[in-house]
């Protein structure tokens, strides 16, 4: 993805306001140099930000007539309007190594055992996973074959079976559910209780009894 950035020279609180009554979004590019300074069209960058793509590949940044590679690396919203305050990227060529959050897509899951014969109920409990690479090799995400998936399965992270040269970022010893299998609510049915109502022959002895008592 390409998209254009405007060198900033003006620092500080009250430039950067300035910038965001002039729909602009203050930024900064690092890594591999000296730290640039700049500035983008708010509405740009807002719906470019809505694609995932913008989010988990290299992009391709013009600035001052020359192209850059960078990576978004954070980027920070206002607390309850729709405005971009602030947008950090990193430099990067085909030898940096990388690690970054991308999305996870599901596959086949419909066809798998636990789906098409046991009716099981699929929970993706993660749809991004951390992963290492190089730049060259950062995929805009990694699909997940369910296909194999049977009832009362869970599949972890180290389950998982990544392009080459691609590795899961694991803390410590970690381990976490990407997926779970689980078996559907069977909900009880309640018999309805009959009422029998009382037999009128039975009623109308009752009512003479108490009569003849009087």
């Amino acid at each position: 993805m390409k998209f254009t950035a405007f060198e900033r020279t003006l620092q500080g609180t009250g430039a950067s306001r300035r910038l965001r009554n002039a729909a602009k979004v203050p930024g900064i590019v690092y890594g591999a140099g000296t730290p640039a300074m700049i500035e983008l069209d708010h509405n740009a960058l807002f719906f470019a930000l809505k694609k995932e793509a913008f989010h988990s590949s290299i992009l391709e940044m013009e600035l001052g007539g020359q192209t850059q590679k960078v990576l978004l690396r954070d980027f920070q919203m206002h607390a309850w309007k729709p405005i971009v305050m602030h947008v950090d990227f990193q430099r990067v060529d085909e030898t940096t190594k990388l690690r970054k959050k991308v999305p996870l897509h599901f596959a086949g899951e419909e066809n798998s055992p636990a789906v098409k014969t046991d009716k099981c109920l699929v929970s993706h409990v993660r749809t991004d996973l951390e992963i290492e690479c190089l730049a060259s090799q950062l995929p805009e995400f990694v699909t997940i074959d369910l296909s194999g998936l049977v009832k009362n399965q869970s599949l972890h992270v180290s389950d998982l079976k990544l392009p080459e040269g691609i590795k899961a970022v694991k803390h410590g010893t970690l381990n976490p559910v990407i997926v779970a299998v689980t078996l559907p609510k069977v909900e009880e049915e309640v018999a309805p209780v009959a009422v029998v109502a009382p037999e009128k022959g039975k009623a109308k002895g009752k009512k003479d009894e108490k009569q003849n008592k009087k």
